[in-house]
């Protein structure tokens, strides 16, 4: 058996989460690098408090981080691991590349730099059920409109002005594709963050990084890199997102079994639409984690 983990992204978020796992020794040792106020929102809200990016995004990477830890002090491990988006961030730390204190000061600063970073009248869509190709196709003639995320075969999401994307929708609509907008701020992954992606890249260029102790699946490039890390990761609040070419990479590198880690069930249902033939599991509370650790130590 060969194990990735795969860590979840922002969006994700949901108050409450990780709260019954608060008094596991493993779980306190990432939690405890939170501000307190930061851990009350985290466990009581309000929701708009947690949603806020500027919270989101240390409360997700913290939950997320404790959780693994935890699975870890139960004897499961990964070879390979990766996130969305935001969650490659907790990747590198479970990996022991950045330390909890310096991803949670990391993340907090990216927070801030994305949301000053997008202009209004900008945001995201997912397109369901259509072939990258064709949405490629649409999008090249539309200003302003660029893929954020490949997800899975059936899931791609694009980013950029609101104009745009209302015009690529209406197209696909036309071509039979449905569509949603997604609840977010501003159209991340897109070119509208090449400023601040200079922005990050100066505040990442302070970080100590180590050698990770996994094999990291980047999401710029869908496989793992030898590339810089800190370059890598100025270039991924830019470019798109793909997180399918990722799992197909490391299925193609013998990973049968993926465990979702973090709030909701989001990846475990992309990585399904991408190979359904794969096991996954997702966990977030004790219950999740005793079924996991009961059918992977038998």
């Amino acid at each position: 058996m060969k194990i990735a983990f795969l860590f979840a992204g922002q969006g994700a978020q949901y108050v409450g989460m990780g709260k019954e796992l608060a008094d596991s020794s493993a779980f306190k040792e990432v939690f405890e690098y939170l501000p307190s106020n930061l851990q009350k929102i985290c466990f009581e809200g309000p929701a708009e408090d947690l949603n806020n990016t500027l919270n989101a995004q240390p409360c997700l990477v913290a939950v997320s981080l404790g959780i693994a830890k935890v699975l870890k002090s139960h004897g499961i491990d990964c070879e390979y691991a990766a996130g969305l988006s935001l969650g490659e961030y907790t990747a590198l730390a479970y990996s022991d590349a950045l330390s909890v204190k310096d991803v949670l000061e990391l993340v907090r600063k990216r927070s801030e730099i994305m949301s000053n970073a997008v202009p209004k009248n900008t945001g995201m869509a997912a397109i369901f059920s259509c072939e990258a190709k064709v949405i490629e196709d649409v999008i090249k003639d539309i200003k302003n409109v660029e893929i954020a995320n490949y997800n899975s075969p059936k899931q791609i999401v694009i980013t950029g002005s609101m104009e745009g994307i209302d015009e690529a929708i209406l197209k696909l609509k036309d071509l039979g594709y449905k569509s949603k907008k997604l609840n977010v701020s501003g159209a991340f992954h897109s070119s509208y963050l090449n400023n601040a992606s200079e922005e990050l890249f100066t505040v990442l260029k302070e970080v100590d990084f180590k050698e990770p102790n996994k094999k990291i699946v980047f999401n710029t490039v869908g496989k793992t890199s030898d590339e810089d890390v800190k370059i890598l990761l100025k270039n991924q609040i830019k470019s798109s997102v793909k997180f399918m070419q990722s799992v197909e990479f490391m299925i193609k590198n013998g990973v049968d079994t993926f465990i979702e880690i973090g709030p909701g069930k989001v990846l475990s249902g992309l990585v399904k639409q991408i190979n359904p033939d794969v096991n996954i599991y997702s966990v977030e509370n004790l219950e999740s984690i005793g079924k996991v650790v009961e059918l992977l130590n038998e």
